[in-house]
């Protein structure tokens, strides 16, 4: 008699995602607050904003809700290559969170989700733990997701991830650009490398037209290749909370922009208003060496490059002169460092869209 299928055999073994469900409950118990009611485990999270947490008494008189999602790009593939998928889930936080607080909002609560082709218990534990570590640097909770067995979906080993962030912003304090005026200051803080973009173009020129390895010692760099592509991208929330608390600086924080895909010509103008240029001055700041060891290994353009990678700055402030030096010294004391690489310029055009100038 021919044995009858089931659901292990095409590809879903849901006692293993039992056990799998209940270890990201262990992960994400450790990032609660007393605003999180119940946990990990039923059809939806909840997070309290009043009753006796409260979190919004005295804190905020008109708030506003922010919301953000975002992944992690073919950084994946240096993860499935390597077999580390323990730093990933970091990145994950931090492309959501990183989008919200350039609003001024603070980081309230985060959902993940995994498409995997079958569930393994060692790969989820080691996304779930570098979810959970991003969800601390961030300070705020993983409040529950979803971890789907998706067989045929993907190939063996590989998997996608997705995150979503909630925050919160008191109305008359959101940061949009508006206030940005010739003669402000641009700072430039620090990235930790390639975060999480450019990936494509990156594993194409280190990894094919070099033909570099991934466990690879590079003198340059101080450790293997896959390790600096794997280095986790910085959560500037924390950091950026410190500066907009701070009583010299809060009312004069312009803009704020997350370096991210099309890096800074993409970005910053999307804070600053029409009729208005920003100019970047080359040599401002000290160049990470995998910048210009991806350029080298791919004969890149220099403009491709700008237009690519964040060249070492994941985020940037925008805000008066005589405030830049305070700033730099909140955000050195919050672990992170800066410099000031441009400033605002009038446009030719009033009308005109903003656009950045680096020269």
């Amino acid at each position: 008699m021919k044995p009858k299928l089931t659901y292990k055999d095409a590809g879903v073994d849901l006692q293993s995602s039992d056990a799998i469900a209940a270890d990201i409950g262990r992960l994400a118990k450790t990032t609660y607050g007393p605003e999180v009611l119940g946990g990990v485990g039923g059809f939806a999270g909840l997070f309290s904003l009043g009753g006796e947490v409260n979190l919004l008494r005295g804190k905020y008189k008109d708030p506003v809700l922010v919301a953000c999602t975002d992944g992690v790009g073919t950084k994946l593939k240096i993860a499935f290559m390597t077999g580390k998928h323990d730093t990933v889930g970091i990145d994950l936080v931090a492309m959501s969170v990183n989008d919200l607080i350039v609003q001024g909002a603070e980081p309230l609560f985060f959902l993940d989700y995994i498409g995997m082709e079958r569930k393994d218990p060692r790969v989820c534990h080691e996304l779930l733990a570098g979810v959970v570590e991003g969800c601390k640097r961030a300070g705020c909770s993983l409040l529950g997701g979803e971890t789907a067995a998706l067989p045929g979906m993907y190939a063996p080993g590989e998997y996608d991830l997705a995150g979503f962030c909630v925050g919160v912003v008191e109305r008359e304090k959101i940061i949009d650009g508006k206030k940005v005026v010739p003669g402000d200051a641009v700072i430039g803080v620090y990235s930790s490398g390639l975060h999480s973009n450019g990936y494509s173009l990156a594993r194409k020129a280190l990894l094919e037209a070099a033909a570099l390895k991934l466990d690879q010692t590079v003198p340059e760099l101080g450790c293997t290749l896959g390790e600096e592509l794997l280095r986790p991208t910085h959560i500037y929330a924390r950091a950026i909370r410190a500066v907009l608390s701070h009583y010299k600086v809060k009312e004069n924080v312009h803009a704020i922009a997350n370096i991210t895909g099309s890096a800074m010509p993409g970005n910053i103008p999307r804070t600053v208003p029409n009729g208005q240029v920003v100019r970047i001055k080359k040599g401002s700041w000290k160049i990470p060496p995998i910048f210009p060891l991806v350029q080298k290994a791919g004969s890149i353009a220099e403009d491709e490059m700008y237009n690519t990678f964040n060249i070492g700055i994941g985020l940037t402030i925008i805000c008066p002169q005589f405030n830049a030096n305070v700033i730099q010294s909140i955000l050195k004391e919050a672990g992170f460092g800066s410099d000031i690489i441009g400033d605002v310029e009038s446009g030719p055009n009033a009308e005109a869209e903003a656009f950045v100038r680096i020269d």
